[in-house]
């Protein structure tokens, strides 16, 4: 048995995890590989279903496919339809164990409260990591990524795919070419709802699981707790254990872009201005109907302080009186407020970016590319490794933007408190109470996420 992993895994959970996927088809016919596919890099992936699907779509013409692990087989099916010959695992500490000498890679795709113990897995056998944003459950679970990525000395990307697209370049052209002069101000948000407070009744139900699922894997670090249907499959983001509400969904992709372009660092404070319909000790299994969050920069370089707001769900941005009567607002998106005009566009890396009005826009002469556009987003974590440079949104530059939503999730507990932030030291200076979020429950044996 592989030292480093008998050395975090009990021998009985690797027997437990053993039997569990011989059971769900893990051994079974290897075909032969081709000159051609020996010379790829060889992944595994962790989670199959939903973004597991398009990271392995993503991924499959540049690498060779050695194993899949997933603890829910029906999210599966489609995959394993697709790659019958590809060895299967409910538990993917057994297929590392099994495969680790395979691999150059491994892509993490399960929900969020697996994405630590899964990732630091890998990493901790020296393997190259693209992990699914967010990038953890909780700060403490993103400073471990973090520093155990430097560590190792591995390539690393966070799913946030819009850092490589062509308009987050261009939007960060526009702001350096001064188009709207200073930014002090800006409001992204995004409509979707991740909140279970109807449903939270229904956790006295004790309803049986389904055999396709392997309910103690699925869990992961979590502490025990009955299955219930209302979790998963897909709901997940819905449930505070497991998920990261709206704001952990989202944040990632609709203030990325000025996160990159505005250099923000890390907040000093942050606020829940509004929480909609939120008790946040009768509804902690879960997140407000919607919030909106305040978030302040401090100055850094050149650049002067900036106030950051975030709305999801219910709570609705302003609307900016520049915006032409005819026009909406799209219901993901950011307004980026300059000193000379404002500038709005959608989700995944600044999508459709304009100047409001569009009289500004048609008047707007935009600068000369300066920031290399790249193929992908996958494309740039595989020419990363290839070339020993850092990705585009690496762990190093994933794991504080995602500190950012993190935040704004621990805000949401104290409504209307302002929270003070050091995020060199990473703790709360006020109130001291905010800081037994940073770090979540024990985690169960096996399954470390630090």
């Amino acid at each position: 048995m592989y030292r480093s992993l008998s050395d975090q895994w009990s021998r009985r959970t690797v027997l437990r995890a053993g039997a569990l996927s011989v059971l769900a088809g893990a051994v079974r016919r290897v075909p032969a590989v081709d000159a051609a596919e020996q010379k790829k890099l060889r992944a595994a992936f962790i989670g199959v279903g939903g973004r597991g699907e398009a990271n392995i779509g993503g991924l499959a013409p540049h690498v060779r496919i050695v194993a899949f692990a997933d603890a829910d087989e029906r999210r599966a099916a489609p995959l394993y339809k697709k790659y019958p010959d590809v060895p299967r695992y409910r538990d993917y500490r057994q297929m590392l164990e099994r495969h680790h000498r395979e691999l150059d890679i491994v892509v993490v795709s399960t929900p969020d409260h697996t994405h630590a113990c899964a990732a630091l897995a890998a990493i901790r056998l020296g393997k190259h990591v693209y992990c699914e944003k967010p990038l953890a459950h909780s700060v403490y679970e993103v400073r471990s990524l973090v520093g155990a990525a430097r560590g190792a000395k591995v390539v690393t990307q966070l799913g946030n795919q819009g850092h490589s697209s062509a308009t987050i370049r261009m939007f960060r052209e526009w702001i350096e070419a001064g188009a709207i002069g200073a930014v002090r101000t800006v409001h992204a948000w995004c409509s979707k709802v991740h909140c279970a407070i109807p449903k939270l009744h229904l956790l006295t139900e004790r309803p049986p699981v389904p055999p396709e699922l392997d309910w103690d894997s699925w869990l992961g670090p979590v502490p025990e707790r009955p299955y219930h249907s209302v979790y998963l499959p897909g709901a997940w983001r819905d449930w505070s254990a497991f998920g990261c509400g709206t704001i952990g969904d989202w944040v990632c992709h609709v203030v990325d872009p000025v996160v990159w372009a505005l250099d923000l660092g890390a907040p000093e404070t942050v606020r829940a201005v509004e929480t909609d319909r939120f008790d946040p000790a009768a509804h902690a299994e879960t997140f407000p109907f919607g919030s909106h969050i305040e978030y302040r920069f401090p100055a850094a370089g050149t650049r002067g302080a900036v106030t950051l707001h975030w709305y999801d769900g219910t709570v609705k941005p302003p609307r900016p009186p520049e915006l032409e009567p005819e026009r909406q607002l799209p219901n993901i998106g950011a307004l980026v407020v300059g000193e000379r005009g404002t500038i709005v566009y959608g989700s995944h890396g600044a999508s459709s970016p304009r100047l409001i009005p569009e009289s500004r826009m048609r008047e707007f002469k935009p600068p000369e590319p300066r920031w290399p556009r790249v193929a992908g987003h996958h494309e740039d974590f595989i020419e990363a490794i290839r070339t020993g440079r850092p990705a585009g949104s690496s762990f190093d530059y994933g794991g504080p933007l995602t500190e950012i939503a993190l935040l704004g999730i621990i805000a949401q507990r104290f409504p209307g408190r302002l929270l003070r932030w050091d995020g060199a030291a990473g703790r709360f200076l006020d109130p001291p109470a905010a800081n037994a979020l940073l770090k979540p429950e024990k985690p169960r044996p096996g399954w470390p996420i630090g």
